[in-house]
């Protein structure tokens, strides 16, 4: 295993002001959040390429999810997301990233008159996105979200019927505090040992996704990252935590 920062905790900030900021981390492996004033552009990525040779920093890409909803029932609406997704996808190969992390697609106010249209949705447009990612030689990873909101991939039962389902082979992402609000975090890496190439982490107590820093919340970390290396896990530990970063790789670096 190997600790990796999320750029969330400097979403507040162009990312262009920040790369100090992550050339200071006391990690190399950064994940880029390509969404806001993070958003990647040609002219970013060029800096990011440079900065990637220079300090020997090692990218992944969290692809878009805040107005990207994969299952969205207007054609064309669906087409420019995936569009956008497929910009994050070229991104992701230009910076030679590790992988591209997706959110699955979720219900809208419609699917009470078509159902099961979003699930069938959400399948084609990560098979598509899949196919598309292959092309390009980058490892595309679908993420487990969390309660109580409309997304179509939440719980282990919901995996259980996507990977039933789905045509092509695609790795996931769990991400430890979605998964921790319904208690299932130890039943997904059972689950889907062969699944789970990446882990998002930050802590809470269980009823929200809060975010929070690495042990300020009711996660046991050791169980945790013991079960997962107990399963085979050796990717990256990516923290998501909103603030204080480097007490959040302290916390972490001496249970990996």
């Amino acid at each position: 295993m190997e600790l990796a920062a999320s750029t969330l905790h400097l979403l507040d900030k162009p990312l262009e002001q920040v790369l100090p900021d992550l050339i200071n981390l006391s990690t190399r492996n950064i994940e880029l959040a390509d969404s806001g004033l993070h958003s990647l552009n040609p002219k970013i990525v060029e800096r990011l390429q440079d900065l990637r040779a220079s300090y020997e920093l090692n990218f992944s890409v969290h692809a878009p999810y805040a107005d990207t909803n994969l299952s969205a029932d207007d054609d064309l609406i669906r087409e420019w997301i995936l569009k956008r997704i497929r910009a994050s996808i070229r991104f992701a190969s230009e910076l030679e990233a590790k992988c591209l992390v997706v959110h699955p697609g979720w219900t809208t106010a419609t699917d009470r008159f078509m159902k099961g249209k979003a699930w069938e949705l959400n399948l084609r447009s990560l098979l598509w996105l899949l196919r598309y990612a292959e092309e390009y030689g980058v490892s595309m990873l679908v993420e487990n979200v969390p309660e109580p909101t409309p997304y179509l991939l939440i719980t282990v039962n919901d995996f259980e019927l996507f990977y039933e389902e789905m045509q092509l082979d695609i790795g996931m992402v769990l991400d430890v505090a979605h998964a921790n609000l319904q208690g299932e975090t130890l039943d997904f890496i059972d689950r889907f040992s062969d699944k789970i190439k990446h882990l998002h982490v930050s802590d809470n107590h269980g009823e929200s996704d809060q975010h929070l820093p690495i042990g300020e919340g009711s996660i046991d970390w050791k169980q945790v990252l013991d079960h997962a290396g107990a399963a085979g896990f050796d990717g990256w530990v990516v923290i998501e935590s909103y603030r204080d970063m480097e007490k959040s790789l302290e916390y972490l670096r001496p249970l990996i």
